[in-house]
């Protein structure tokens, strides 16, 4: 595993942290060709997710130090490291993107189509930086690829960031291939939901159970629960579109 970059002193460069601004740069650099596939502007859409990133690494450091003011005021610059994305701050950056994509008069769903292969190819580096520091575990396997981690005697698990990285790579590259001005507006989205949901569900199998007591979590695992979540959304935007194409028909 390699956690870190860079370490030098007390200085240190973790390897997730430059994944996943790489991540974002690219998903940013993309977004300027399927912003032009789906017929939308590429300086608008290329503002519009660099308002987005701003914003969820903005107010989710907010709130992390309103829930936190005392060790803030104790500890300002240690407490700005900690890794700070939350429900509620993406929930929050998520009603902040919607008023900007307002007031841009970008459309929400043909946005959200040339979004949905980025947020996939983001997730693929975000994944290789899971990898590289050893988080997301998966179970005890003999394949031959199965991850070997200390100490030496420790069995070894399935490398289940590396499955979640190549197989969002692949939703990625179909998504590109998907994505087109003649979709019906939401439908590319819609696709990313449930194959990036399908995968998820399937791959939690390969991961280790969730340590935390959550609402039914002795039925499914969190990220299935959210996984089905993902499934369902998709359904819900694709089917009214469905029908209004029959009927036009």
């Amino acid at each position: 595993m390699h956690p870190y970059i860079l370490h030098f002193g007390s200085v240190f460069l973790p390897t997730f942290g430059v994944l996943a601004a790489g991540g974002l740069m690219a998903a940013l650099f993309l977004s300027l060709r399927t912003a032009a596939t789906v017929g939308l502007s590429p300086d608008k859409l290329w503002n519009a997710g660099l308002f987005a990133i701003l914003s969820a690494f903005a107010l989710s450091r907010l709130l992390l130090v309103l829930t936190n003011l005392q060790t803030f005021r104790a500890y300002p610059v240690l407490l700005l490291t900690v890794p700070s994305l939350t429900v509620m701050g993406l929930l929050l950056t998520a009603i902040v993107t919607l008023i900007y994509l307002r007031l841009r008069n970008l459309p929400l769903l043909r946005t959200l189509d040339a979004w949905a292969p980025c947020a996939t190819l983001t997730w693929a580096f975000l994944a290789l930086g899971h990898f590289a520091e050893g988080t997301d575990p998966g179970l005890p396997t003999s394949l031959p690829w199965g991850m070997a981690i200390p100490p030496d005697n420790a069995p070894r698990l399935h490398p289940v960031p590396l499955y979640a990285a190549f197989a969002a790579l692949l939703i990625t590259a179909g998504l590109l291939r998907y994505l087109s001005p003649k979709r019906i507006s939401g439908e590319t989205f819609a696709l990313a939901l449930a194959a990036s949901g399908v995968t998820q569900f399937l791959i939690t199998f390969l991961r280790q159970p969730n340590p935390y007591p959550v609402p039914f979590g002795n039925v499914l695992d969190p990220i299935q629960w959210i996984s089905l979540g993902m499934i369902v959304t998709a359904g819900l935007i694709s089917l009214p579109s469905r029908k209004l194409v029959s009927h036009a028909v």
